[in-house]
This record gives structure tokens, sequence and C-alpha cells, in this order.
């Protein structure tokens, strides 16, 4: 199947944000009809995925589907995870889990708080990291589990028995490493731009984030759904 994306949205079976024509099996149009009828069911009967956001939709859709030739036409790469930044409310964590349908089990993130994690780090220790990081593969196998962490920045830094640790910053660089020896794969929702996370965790992460992620970004001009 051709389609043909940047044709006007009333056009059967088009995708309004691209302009050559791609070889897929996928009709993106209605997909993103179908994650409106879910998100309606999951969320709200106001749920809506606003014609600002198809570009983002298009781009989380070709990856989770693991559509290689619109991934490629959009320039994701499918051996990375996602990085997905926007303004608080925008709709981050909506649009990953409802993703996690669409998807294969292998390849179905885990969505985890990072506020979370750091308030289990100062209750259970430093076996949390493991947990996230060299443990995370499904029981008695070697498949890596795919984890998305919501909100990166909004933790706080916790203390155990009084040693502090930049929680999520260890664990990503433990997940760094085995994405290089076991492919696993990282998702991360953010309201924070490239240098507030520079800022946060270090030059030494961000460099390794460039290698971890595609980074996909909300317009800033989007709404906020909370409304």
């Amino acid at each position: 199947m051709t389609n043909t994306p940047n044709q006007s949205p009333e056009q059967e079976g088009s995708t309004p944000t691209r302009t050559k024509a791609t070889q897929t099996p996928y009709d993106y149009y209605q997909l993103i009809q179908l994650l409106e009828e879910r998100g309606k069911t999951v969320y709200s009967p106001h749920f809506k995925v606003d014609e600002i956001d198809w570009p983002v939709v298009l781009k989380l859709l070709a990856y989770f589907l693991r559509d290689e030739p619109v991934a490629a036409d959009e320039g994701i790469d499918l051996h990375k995870g996602i990085l997905l930044t926007g303004k608080i409310g925008c709709g981050k964590t909506s649009l990953i889990n409802l993703m996690r349908a669409l998807c294969a089990e292998a390849y179905r993130p885990h969505i985890v708080s990072c506020r979370d994690i750091s308030f289990e780090f100062g209750r259970i220790g430093f076996d949390i990291i493991g947990r996230y990081g060299n443990n995370a593969f499904f029981p008695y196998s070697s498949i890596p589990k795919v984890h998305c962490f919501d909100d990166l920045g909004l933790e706080t830094n916790m203390n155990f028995w009084g040693n502090n640790c930049n929680v999520m910053a260890e664990i990503l660089l433990s997940r760094y490493d085995l994405l290089i020896s076991n492919k696993m794969l990282t998702h991360v929702t953010t309201n924070l731009n490239s240098q507030e996370l520079e800022d946060l965790y270090g030059n030494r992460l961000r460099s390794r984030m460039r290698a971890m992620f595609n980074l996909i970004a909300f317009d800033q001009s989007t709404t906020d759904k909370r409304r």
C-alpha cells in the first residue's frame, strides 16, 4: 500500500504530515482516528488528537509499529528509544500509553514515574538502580525490558542512609551500556529542553542520550490537554 501523506485529512487513507509517497501497510490517518477513539475510552470523551500534534503522532506510530520506510522518512532510528519532550499538559504520557496497545509485546514500554523511582530509592536504596538497569530483563531470559521513564527532571535527589544519589542519571547511564551490549531500549518523557537536562544530569549523560534517543518534540503552540 502506498500512502501519500500530505494530502488533506478529508482524503481517505491519507496522512496529513508528510509529502512523498511511501510504501507502508498502514493507513496513518485511520490510525490517528483509532487513537482518538481509544483516547476517548481511556481518558475522556473529549480526547482529541489535535492537528498541530499530527507530526509527533506520526513519528510515534511509525516507531512503535516498527514501520521502517516511514520511520526512515521521518528520521527515526528504530534501534534507539524515544525522548519525547513538550510543555506541561501537552499529552506526552497519554500518547505513549496509547501506543502500548499498538506495538508488539517485545517493544511495549512499561511506564514508570521518575518521582516514584526517586522515592523508591529513599526507601530501599541502591537496589532500585539495578531493578531498572542491569536486572531489567524478562525472567530466565536475555530479553531486555523496555521502560519509559515519565517526567524526567521532576524527581528529587534522595538520600539513603546518608548517601545522596542522582538516581535517574545512574539508571540512564546503566541502560546506555545495556543498549550497546544488549540492545536495551529506553524511552523518556520530559518537560525540559536539552540545556536544562544537561544542567541537571551533566554533559556525560547528555552525550550518551544522543546515542540512546530519537528526539521528538511537541510544537510550542500545542494546547494544554488538561483544560
